[in-house]
């Protein structure tokens, strides 16, 4: 498993879970943090990191689906993988919806390292994005969102405040496309689609 993300954490409330979970993904090579609740989790973890989530569904304290929300409302960029023994299609259905990369039933531990990989990759490509994204301006940032709407550079320079030129707003989308690896307005708005919530 290359290209490792900076954490990966295992929240769940039984002991023994986790424990071998810790030893298993250890011994694959993965930094690993683990937690006994949700609550603790969201307290000591820097949501704004990227990385991913080993979640339990049901534990003491608040759910699973109660953290996976929290970290959306807080824009995280961090990768969920709920496992769970309680599971049922319509949580399984909402807990993708609310963004989760995938669902795994306890205690297929063979299907979390199958599907690890794959979390691993989204997990690096939101880190690389967020990186790319950093580097534009905050004007920019805004010229890129108005872009993404439809707008010519003519409406664009109007909405902005203070207002620009329609110039000042070409050289704008120009560094945008360089800076994000982008060619045109279309593969930006599947960019911003993906990734500008994370900001």
């Amino acid at each position: 498993m290359n290209d490792l993300p900076l954490m990966l954490y295992v929240v769940d409330d039984d002991e023994a879970l986790r424990r071998s979970l810790h030893m298993l993904l250890f011994s694959q090579g993965l930094p690993v943090q683990t937690f006994d609740s949700g609550e603790s989790f969201l307290a000591a973890v820097d949501h704004r990191k990227p990385g991913c989530v080993v979640l339990d569904l049901r534990m003491e304290g608040i759910s699973g689906l109660s953290v996976l929300e929290a970290l959306k409302l807080r824009h995280s960029p961090l990768v969920t993988l709920f496992l769970s023994g309680h599971g049922d299609i319509p949580t399984a259905l909402e807990a993708i919806r609310l963004g989760a990369y995938d669902w795994i039933v306890k205690p297929d531990v063979e299907q979390l390292l199958e599907k690890l990989p794959g979390a691993i990759t989204e997990a690096n490509a939101r880190m690389h994005a967020l990186q790319r994204w950093s580097e534009l301006t905050v004007r920019e940032r805004e010229v890129a969102r108005l872009v993404c709407l439809g707008h010519t550079n003519k409406d664009i320079a109007r909405q902005l405040v203070p207002p620009a030129g329609p110039r000042t707003v070409e050289t704008h989308r120009s560094n945008i496309f360089d800076k994000l690896n982008l060619v045109n307005a279309n593969e930006l708005s599947r960019w911003l689609s993906l990734y500008g919530w994370l900001e």
